[in-house]
């Protein structure tokens, strides 16, 4: 134990540990490091989960019916028949809860799974039963911040209630997901370690699985394997899958954004041994959010070089904005309108002369995105030849060239504005009453290019 570590004697054999010289609170995390550093080893099967409707609600507003409907068969399509996107889990409280999960269960596709989310309380698992779920989530705070502040017990006293029902679950057949919350400011061999390692004689016990969610529910992950525990993924992931000897397949990794390193804490979490990255669509979550599906989607499919129609993501994308309201940031990756967009002239006279020069992918064939331009002062005449041949669809020799004197006019009324204290861009309306303006002809001439 180090000399920061405040441990609250409760009785002769339980102790709290507040990891004050790593999270002082008055001040930002401290960062520590050791010299013991894991090795990667990326597990055979990989996959995405999903808390949409779980995680991602709690910040958001409660999805309509037809809402999750929706998203459901989206996520279904993602998933194909290898379950890319393996579960996606539900509260069970209320009655509307309970009925959405049935009319889910009814239409009996094979992924994503729908699971529960139950605290550790044997009136919570008595809905899981009644829905008629065969796994479910089951939060078993670790860190002793929760045990202590929030559940004000001994962790003895919590590691029972937690492992009761555990085995109540498996009594009936139903597989526990336990949910370590606050994990990354977690005990790891004082708690964690014990308390999991129980849980496996329990599964080997009654012969049914128990997965493991390592939550790191403030964001306070970091990916590096030489930095210390418990804030180390490389380091979480290697203790889980080998000293506790959980089936990496029954573990995942839940990530929160808070320091902006759910994606890279993530993607540790596979490097190092876990199976499964539990995200939300467009990344919405408490706080700062979760590790977005969609971002995860496309490293899943670098990693194993597997063809996903990831055209599904934009439609995503769309049903949000269009159908949903949700304002998708605009530069949200892979879905925010000016991701793939430019104002920047240089830019814009790479892209025309190849497009690989400023694209990573083809967006248009992965996505089925186009690129798109927007003009202000620094767009110069490459920039707004590209926004008419972006805005008309003028490909091959039916593109305007940078040099086309119509091009050139606009140019210098664009830059005249600017010049006058114009702050913002033009809009496509803008741009369209600038050639009607000083290039009439030019929209007769891509008229008979497009014909």
């Amino acid at each position: 134990m180090s000399d920061g570590d405040l441990r609250v004697l409760l009785s002769s054999n339980s102790y709290f540990s507040i990891l004050k010289e790593m999270f002082p609170f008055k001040k930002p995390p401290r960062v520590f490091f050791d010299n013991m550093t894991p090795i990667p080893c990326l597990p055979r099967e990989i996959f995405l989960t999903d808390t949409t409707f779980r995680d991602g609600a709690q910040a958001f507003r409660p999805y309509r019916r037809e809402e999750i409907l929706t998203l459901f068969n989206y996520l279904s399509a993602l998933s194909g028949d290898k379950g890319v996107v393996r579960w996606t889990e539900f509260f069970l409280y209320s009655s509307r809860d309970r009925a959405i999960v049935k009319e889910l269960l009814d239409l009996n596709y094979k992924y994503p799974k729908v699971t529960g989310w139950i605290r550790a309380s044997l009136n919570d698992l008595k809905l899981v039963k009644e829905v008629g779920l065969d796994e479910t989530g089951i939060l078993t705070s670790i860190s002793d911040y929760h045990i202590m502040y929030k559940l004000g017990m001994s962790r003895e006293k919590a590691i029972r209630k937690y492992l009761l029902v555990v085995e109540e679950a498996l009594k009936h057949g139903i597989t526990p997901r336990c949910h370590l919350e606050d994990v990354t400011r977690a005990d790891i061999f004082g708690c964690v370690i014990p308390f999991v390692r129980k849980l496996m004689r329990l599964s080997e016990k009654y012969g049914l699985p128990i997965k493991i969610r390592l939550s790191d529910t403030l964001g306070l992950g970091l990916p590096f394997p030489h930095t210390s525990l418990p804030r180390s993924i490389p380091k979480l992931a290697h203790i889980i899958v080998n000293y506790c000897e959980v089936p990496s397949e029954y573990v995942e990794f839940h990530g929160h954004d808070d320091f902006s390193l759910a994606i890279a804490n993530s993607l540790a979490a596979w490097f190092y041994g876990i199976s499964g990255i539990n995200c939300t669509l467009l990344g919405i979550g408490e706080r700062a959010g979760n590790t977005p599906l969609e971002v995860m989607l496309m490293f899943y499919v670098q990693i194993t070089k597997e063809d996903i129609d990831l055209k599904i993501i934009t439609d995503i994308a769309n049903y949000y904005r269009e159908k949903i309201g949700y304002a998708v940031p605009e530069d949200k990756p892979l879905v925010g309108d000016k991701v793939f967009a430019t104002a920047a002239g240089i830019h814009a006279d790479g892209l025309m002369k190849n497009p690989e020069v400023y694209l990573p992918f083809d967006i248009q064939e992965v996505l089925g995105r186009r690129i798109k331009v927007f003009v202000n002062d620094r767009s110069g005449r490459a920039g707004i030849a590209m926004w008419i041949n972006t805005y008309f669809g003028l490909t091959g020799r039916n593109r305007i060239d940078k040099n086309d004197p119509r091009v050139i006019r606009i140019y210098r009324e664009i830059m005249h504005a600017y010049e006058s204290g114009r702050a913002r861009p033009y809009s496509d309306g803008e741009m369209l009453a600038l050639i009607r303006k000083y290039a009439p002809d030019l929209l007769e001439e891509i008229s008979k290019r497009l014909n």
